[in-house]
């Protein structure tokens, strides 16, 4: 089996939102740096969306998950 066949079937981001999400619904993140530069968030119900890592609030959003892995 070829590997690239495998890489496809991860999502990955290719466009950005720009629309500020709500950090109560987001769950978890994942970085990217291929194709882009990109945090791509998971909400409660599984959705994924790609931001860009540069906003503000992006970084107060992985403190936010970050801060609650820890004390489950």
């Amino acid at each position: 089996g070829s590997a690239s066949s495998e890489v496809m079937r991860k999502f990955k981001c290719v466009n950005l939102s720009t629309s500020r999400l709500n950090i109560q619904n987001l769950v978890s993140y994942e970085r990217q740096r291929i194709p882009i530069n990109a945090i791509m968030f998971i909400t409660a119900r599984g959705i994924r969306i790609c931001v860009s890592p540069d906003q503000k609030w992006v970084q107060s959003a992985i403190k936010t998950i970050d801060e609650k892995r820890t004390t489950k």
